[in-house]
């Protein structure tokens, strides 16, 4: 396990993770920190403690809902995994019915 130095908002954190988790932790906190700083920059919310709370809660919405408008839900294309499901499920109905052609198949 390595050791990051992670800042958030001008104080410091140290996280341990495995090697291969770097870019994505760093991703994450790149996130959180665009968050922070939006919300402390509306000044509706004040005390590092609440801001936090307040990205955190509305990341763990945006989430859950698909509500942020500016990237997809992290970093996913809802529709293009639904239209893949969709496409996996054809394929599988069809392997379970022999002679039947999947319709519009492609996962791609």
């Amino acid at each position: 396990m390595d050791t990051l130095l992670l800042k958030l908002m001008g104080r410091e954190f140290r996280i341990s993770c495995k090697p291969e988790e770097r870019a994505a932790l760093q991703q994450a906190v790149n996130i959180v920190e665009t968050k922070m700083t939006s919300i402390r920059n509306s000044g509706r919310v004040v005390g590092l403690d609440n801001i936090a709370v307040m990205a955190a809660l509305q990341i763990a919405h945006e989430s859950l809902t698909g509500s942020n408008q500016d990237k997809p839900v992290l970093g996913l294309d809802i529709e293009s995994i639904e239209r893949k499901i969709e496409a996996i499920e054809q394929l599988v109905d069809a392997s379970l019915t022999p002679g039947e052609a999947p319709k519009n198949a492609s996962l791609f």
